[in-house]
């Protein structure tokens, strides 16, 4: 099995460079992958499915969906830009909705799939607004919005976020290390992919008396890239 990891691509009709990256290697790499992982925030913002009648949304909708028709499994784990992602964008590009964590055997070998955000617990403020965003009580009332005012909202939120986090010392919205720990010992793994840290690369990680692995995936601001788990080792590849 030939499987692609790729995650913080921030999607959106204001960044054309990782667009037209993303749909070069969706015609290219990727069709000859057996599966794709997009471990989250695929966009920069997601308003709610109904964000699919907007054109650039139905744009990227149809080139996954033409991915998927090839026979490629296509899966998709909410991020903390994307996390109102469901069943509409499901059924539209023919993907799979990952839960976070989720261990999937890829190989032969137990891999644990995570966004990275809750690994980052010493961010508490941070941890405080995830909780209330994932209640059903807060996305039931904000989906009840039109579609205008949940954009607005949404943008006013990202542009509150860009202040905090100047504020914010680097090392709190790195992975906490007990926590990284902790996740690979509750469920028994030795490897771990996530992103959301913007901080790519291969980390070795003792637990108890196991050698463990974490492969940070890298965001699409930049160069972006994705990690390559087939035969031999994993391979992390920047475009």
């Amino acid at each position: 099995m030939r499987a692609l990891f790729a995650s913080d691509l921030h999607l959106s009709e204001d960044r054309p460079e990782a667009n037209e990256r993303l749909i070069t290697f969706l015609e290219g790499k990727a069709r000859s992958a057996d599966a794709l992982y997009l471990l989250g925030d695929l966009f920069e913002y997601w308003i709610g499915d109904d964000g699919l009648d907007e054109s650039f949304n139905a744009v990227i909708a149809g080139f996954l969906r033409d991915l998927t028709r090839r026979g490629v499994r296509l899966s998709v784990m909410h991020g903390n830009r994307d996390f109102l992602i469901g069943e509409r964008f499901c059924r539209e590009t023919g993907a799979q909705l990952l839960a976070d964590p989720t261990l999937e055997e890829i190989n032969g070998v137990k891999t644990l799939l995570m966004h990275g955000d809750t690994l980052c617990t010493d961010d508490v403020d941070y941890q405080s607004w995830r909780a209330t965003a994932r209640s059903s009580a807060w996305q039931q009332q904000f989906l009840a919005q039109p579609v205008a005012e949940r954009r607005s909202a949404i943008l006013a939120l990202r542009e509150k976020s860009k202040a905090v986090i100047q504020e914010k010392p680097a090392a709190i919205m790195d992975v906490n290390r007990d926590a990284v720990r902790e996740a690979l010992r509750c469920h028994g793994v030795r490897r771990l992919v996530h992103g959301h840290t913007h901080r790519p690369g291969r980390h070795a990680v003792q637990v108890d008396a196991r050698r463990c692995e974490r492969w940070v995936l890298p965001d699409w601001y930049g160069r972006g890239g994705y990690l390559e788990l087939a035969r031999g080792e994993p391979r992390l590849v920047r475009f």
